[in-house]
């Protein structure tokens, strides 16, 4: 067991160009495909790599912090970018902090901050 445990140490230790050499001798005299080889033994160190190199956020979440001294421009706003109703906008307002938005590109959501807070609210992305 214990030369099991120190393999799958060797494993996750090694580096992208051992692991590339790995893929190339599996195939080569195994006739294992890379692909298979290569998340076989990839997976593990991509999980103990640099986890500093995060990915880009993709979508936002607008959320509504305040509505500021101008609640009744802060509604017509929301009702206009959401598409709610006058009441379920005012509501939304009401219930600040309160998600806008959810799931929305990065361009859209500094778009609606922007109108947001050009209504006079208070507006963070998430």
């Amino acid at each position: 067991m214990a030369d099991l445990k120190q393999f799958a140490e060797q494993l996750v230790n090694l580096t992208v160009k051992e692991v590339n050499e790995l893929a190339t001798i599996l195939k080569e005299e195994y006739g294992i495909e890379p692909a298979a080889a290569a998340v076989a033994v990839a997976g593990p160190v991509a999980g103990g790599g640099d986890a500093g190199a995060a990915e880009e956020q993709t979508e936002f979440t607008v959320v509504l912090k305040d509505a500021g001294a101008s609640k009744l421009a802060v509604v017509k706003a929301v009702k206009e970018l959401t598409g709610l109703g006058l009441k379920e906008a005012k509501d939304l307002v009401d219930a600040a902090p309160s998600n806008v938005k959810e799931g929305v590109s990065k361009d859209e959501a500094e778009g609606l901050k922007k109108s947001l807070e050009e209504a006079g609210a208070s507006v963070e992305l998430k």
